[in-house]
């Protein structure tokens, strides 16, 4: 028989349905986590920027892994539906040490993401796909089917300085090369994310050979373009914190006012 971790993990990765995606609202404390569940959504993922900001910390490891990981565990242990953590680029931690973290914490998935923060580039693919390749053996040898995310940060660096290519198109060869090994590697999601442009995402989705999970923002496709592309997971990253911290400093002011 499954131990209720297998369970939520076997769960987790079979609501990854390309054209039929799974929702995530992502929670940031135990709060919005036990929110999310009241509303109907059957997963919940964290947001590494909410929690972070939360802790008093920066996004992007600004935050102490372990003050991060033990953020992620109370909202593990606060509901009773599978939990995805945003693990960022796991914190500097061995692969054999990220998993037993995860697993302690109850968690059924994670996302790793391609940045390093440090150097301020993106890692080499090769060398990250053999460290996401630890992580599922680690996992596997553990008897933990943990259902790995990989983000991949090519559309992330030019968005956020803001000097991007004239279109996405430009960056899918890099994107689907990064997929393409990360999968290999044993993943079981792709998240390329910020990518939004429509014939962008459909050159990615077409071609990522497996689920695709990709960020609601504002300027990106409806839920339904989504799903009628094949995205399997659509997340909304720190874009609910965002929304929820600008309401309650409106409050503030009119309060103040």
């Amino acid at each position: 028989m499954s131990t209720p971790l297998e369970s939520r993990c076997q769960l987790l990765r079979s609501l990854h349905r390309p054209g039929d995606p799974l929702l995530l609202p992502n929670a940031w404390d135990v709060a919005t986590a036990r929110a999310v569940v009241a509303a109907g959504f059957p997963v919940v993922a964290t947001t590494s920027g909410g929690v972070a900001a939360t802790l008093g910390y920066a996004d992007h490891e600004g935050a102490p892994g372990d003050e991060m990981l033990a953020a992620a565990a109370r909202i593990a242990r606060g509901v009773a539906v599978p939990v995805t953590v945003d693990a960022e680029a796991g914190y500097g931690m061995e692969p054999a040490e990220l998993v037993a973290a995860l697993r302690s914490m109850g968690a059924a998935g994670c996302n790793l993401e391609d940045s390093d923060y440090a150097a301020g580039s993106l890692r080499d693919p090769d060398r990250h796909a053999e460290w996401l390749g630890a992580v599922r053996q680690a996992a596997s040898d553990d008897g933990y089917p943990l259902v790995i995310n990989a983000r991949i940060d090519v559309f992330l660096h030019p968005f956020l300085a803001g000097v991007g290519p004239e279109t996405q198109d430009e960056l899918v060869p890099e994107a689907l090369r990064r997929a393409k090994a990360y999968r290999e590697a044993g993943v079981d999601c792709v998240f390329p994310i910020v990518l939004w442009e429509r014939s962008a995402l459909r050159a990615f989705i077409s071609d990522a050979g497996g689920p695709v999970n990709v960020v609601r923002l504002p300027s990106a496709p409806s839920l339904a373009e989504l799903a009628e592309l094949g995205v399997a997971r659509v997340s909304w990253g720190i874009l609910l914190h965002g929304d929820a911290m600008r309401r309650f400093e409106e409050q503030l002011a009119s309060l103040r006012d």
